[in-house]
C-alpha cells in the first residue's frame, strides 16, 4: 500500500483510507473521494505541488501534504476490509 502523493502522472489507484483531520476528510468525501473510488493522477503543477487528480469524472487539485494522508492501492489490486 502507498499514499496518493507517491502515485505518478498517468497512473490510477483506488482509495483505501483517508487519514487526516475530520474537516479535510469531510471535504474530500464531499468531492467523492470515498473508500474504493478510482482516482487518476492527471497532471502535476510546474513546481510539483499541487497535483491534479481525476475523481468520478471531475478534476481536482490536492496539495502533496494532503495527498500523503490518503492511502491507496494500485488499480486491480484487491483491498482488505
Amino acid at each position: 500500500m502507498s499514499n496518493l502523493a507517491q502515485i505518478k502522472v498517468g497512473e490510477m489507484a483506488r482509495i483505501k483510507t483517508i487519514e487526516t483531520d475530520s474537516g479535510m476528510k469531510r471535504r474530500l468525501w464531499d468531492l467523492g473521494m470515498t473508500k474504493g473510488t478510482l482516482i487518476e493522477v492527471v497532471q502535476a503543477s510546474p513546481s510539483g505541488d499541487p497535483v491534479a487528480y481525476r475523481v468520478r469524472g471531475t478534476i481536482i487539485a490536492i496539495r502533496n501534504c494532503d495527498a500523503a494522508k490518503i492511502q491507496v492501492v494500485a488499480k486491480g489490486v484487491e483491498m482488505d476490509d
